[in-house]
């Protein structure tokens, strides 16, 4: 049989989701099914952010839906008018996989792998309802397999603003459309401790012995993340956690750095990225390793630790029993491999480097006496 231009079939719109959902949320089993409520809820973390802290309150509704709310400004089903710097309207958000790309930039959070945004929730789902609270009026609109029902239409008076998406992903497409609520629980978490201030709620209305309910907001951000994973580990050699942040305009973007040192052998080092986790490090975990050496090994020297004749402490002893958090916010993030869990901006090694042993070796030098029980540590560990 031939084939020939005549054969080839152009899929557009909901149907070249639909047709290939795992190109778009990696599966169709119960990962993919995450996908999609981190893209609605992702979007609903950058319109708060964009005015400041707020709240995004995410909902598991009884009959298999997903509701995910905001107070942020409520952006219009339509596009801004001329001149406005806003982006494209929720009605193209929803509609358009050009207007829904993933986001980039210092100030915006990707909550998920994938960051289609809500073109691809919408064409997954098997019914989709947004509702905007904007200047006193409340607007909706419905959809079903990505196809709008009708014009977005104004149903009533609404006190606030924000925006409100409820979905409910379709069974013709996922092998299960049950959500589990401790994997969302722990990344909304995570995203909670990594943009401090920021509010999240998850609440499960499914348990048939009534609702549960998880918030999460956390006012010291990273140093309130390294406290969670330090509480895991067992007690600290030192009651202080040492964290600081700076904006350094060669990476283009903030750094944020928390450590302590446990009395445990385990390394407990998370690397994320505008908020995305970097399982596999990255240029920012490398430069933060190279700062925590020079600190280190600057320290001991000066209060003779190490004799001329001892070597440098390597990286992997220094690392023994240390908890701590590193997260950057690139205004352009070049991450590596398939799986993007791999940071490569090379100038950020350098700067996050340069910034931790200044800070660290700043804290040596005012706490003696705790610095001393660190780097004694490490360098017996070093000579065994």
């Amino acid at each position: 049989m031939g084939y020939d231009a005549a054969r080839i079939e152009v899929l557009e719109g909901p149907e070249a989701v639909r047709e290939r959902p795992g190109m778009w949320v990696g599966s169709t089993k119960e990962r993919g099914l995450h996908q999609l409520v981190f893209m609605v809820m992702g979007q609903a973390v950058n319109e708060v952010l964009a005015t400041g802290t707020g709240s995004v309150d995410v909902t598991l509704t009884s009959d298999g839906g997903v509701r995910v709310a905001d107070d942020g400004p409520g952006a219009g089903f339509e596009a801004p008018a001329a001149g406005d710097t806003g982006g494209p309207g929720l009605e193209a958000l929803l509609t358009s996989l050009a207007a829904g790309s993933e986001p980039s930039g210092r100030h915006t959070v990707v909550v998920g792998d994938l960051g289609m945004g809500l073109f691809v929730a919408n064409a997954l789902s098997s019914r989709l309802t947004a509702e905007v609270r904007h200047e006193g009026v409340r607007r909706t609109q419905e959809y079903a397999r990505g196809v709008a029902l009708a014009p977005p239409c104004a149903v009533g008076p609404a006190p606030g603003s924000g925006t409100t998406i409820a979905f409910w992903p379709d069974a013709e497409i996922f092998e299960t459309t049950c959500c589990s609520f401790a994997v969302l629980a722990e990344r909304f978490r995570q995203v909670a401790f990594l943009n401090r201030g920021l509010g999240i709620s998850l609440t499960d209305e499914r348990p048939t012995g009534g609702a549960r309910t998880v918030r999460f907001r956390f006012p010291d951000g990273v140093r309130d993340f390294a406290a969670a994973l330090d509480a895991e580990a067992g007690a600290r050699l030192h009651p202080d956690i040492v964290s600081f942040g700076r904006e350094d305009p060669r990476m283009a973007g903030t750094m944020e750095v928390a450590l302590c040192w446990t009395g445990s052998r385990e390394e407990r080092v998370r690397g994320f990225a505008n908020s995305r986790a970097t399982d596999q490090g990255g240029m920012h975990v490398d430069g933060f390793r190279d700062g925590m050496a020079a600190a280190v090994t600057a320290y001991a020297r000066k209060r003779e630790l190490l004799s001329a004749r001892d070597p440098d402490p390597v990286a992997d002893r220094i690392g023994e029993g240390l908890t701590a958090i590193v997260s950057v916010k690139l205004d352009r993030p070049e991450f590596l491999g398939a799986t993007r869990g791999l940071l490569g901006n090379a100038e950020v090694r350098a700067c996050v480097s340069e910034a931790v042993r200044e800070h660290l070796g700043g804290w040596f030098e005012e706490n003696p006496e705790r610095a001393a029980r660190v780097v004694e540590r490490i360098v017996r560990d070093a000579r065994d």
